[in-house]
């Protein structure tokens, strides 16, 4: 049984359909990567899955039980994080209060140090202001939320767009990590050779259909992605 089983989903914004029947598995523990072009409906299917965006049509199940009427928050606390393109963080507050935000203010100390294992500067910065650091520092602290909460499945959204390479390389090694760790991942990813290193399965999008399901290997070759994407990982 997966962790995550989506089938048949459609929807998209308003009367505008961008999603035309995805089918889409992630197995309990494992990292599965979403690739497609700008516009075929990655972000599209991540909020749906994490449910800020109302299927029209199809099932989402969670250890199959299905939770596409749920409320987001209610499959917040079933286990499903979505780290979205843009951080996501409370920019005013300081990283000590993102982090008990997150955390409903118990165990602020005990989540702060387990950030911080993952991530020392957010130690280091843990009362200024996040909106104050740099890109990275608050893309770190946007995955924190990952770390604190303990959720079954993480879903993140291009966490290293417009980072410099040494921070998407503790950005991809704290994705390892957590992976290591037993978590479920479903990620979109801009560096794609070393997300294929990340993972077990690869899933493209193409014009909000899944095109391609196969494991890294198959896209060893750079064919999948001339037929798929257009050019080659």
């Amino acid at each position: 049984m997966a962790l995550l089983d989506v089938e048949g989903l459609r929807g998209g914004y308003g009367t505008t359909e961008v999603l035309h029947g995805v089918n889409l598995r992630v197995p309990s523990g494992c990292t599965v990567l979403l690739l497609g072009a700008n516009g075929a409906g990655k972000t599209t299917l991540l909020k749906t899955i994490a449910g800020s965006l109302a299927p029209s049509a199809g099932q989402i199940r969670l250890h199959d039980a299905p939770i596409e009427r749920w409320k987001a928050h209610r499959r917040t606390r079933a286990g499903i994080c979505l780290i979205p393109e843009g951080r996501g963080i409370f920019r005013a507050l300081s990283v000590r209060e993102n982090i008990a935000m997150q955390v409903k203010g118990r165990g602020v100390d005990a989540a702060l140090e387990l950030a911080a294992s993952y991530f020392p500067v957010l130690g280091k910065r843990a009362n200024q202001a996040a909106g104050t650091m740099s890109g990275g520092e608050q893309q770190m602290l946007a995955l924190a939320h990952a770390l604190v909460t303990n959720p079954e499945l993480v879903m993140a959204d291009e966490l290293s767009l417009g980072l410099a390479p040494v921070i998407v390389d503790e950005i991809l090694d704290a994705l390892k990590r957590m992976r290591d760790e037993g978590r479920a991942l479903l990620l979109v990813e801009q560096y794609v050779e070393r997300a294929l290193e990340l993972a077990d399965y690869v899933y493209i999008l193409h014009k909000g259909e899944v095109v391609f399901v196969g494991e890294p290997a198959q896209c060893a070759s750079g064919e999948v992605f001339h037929r798929y994407l257009g050019s080659a990982a």
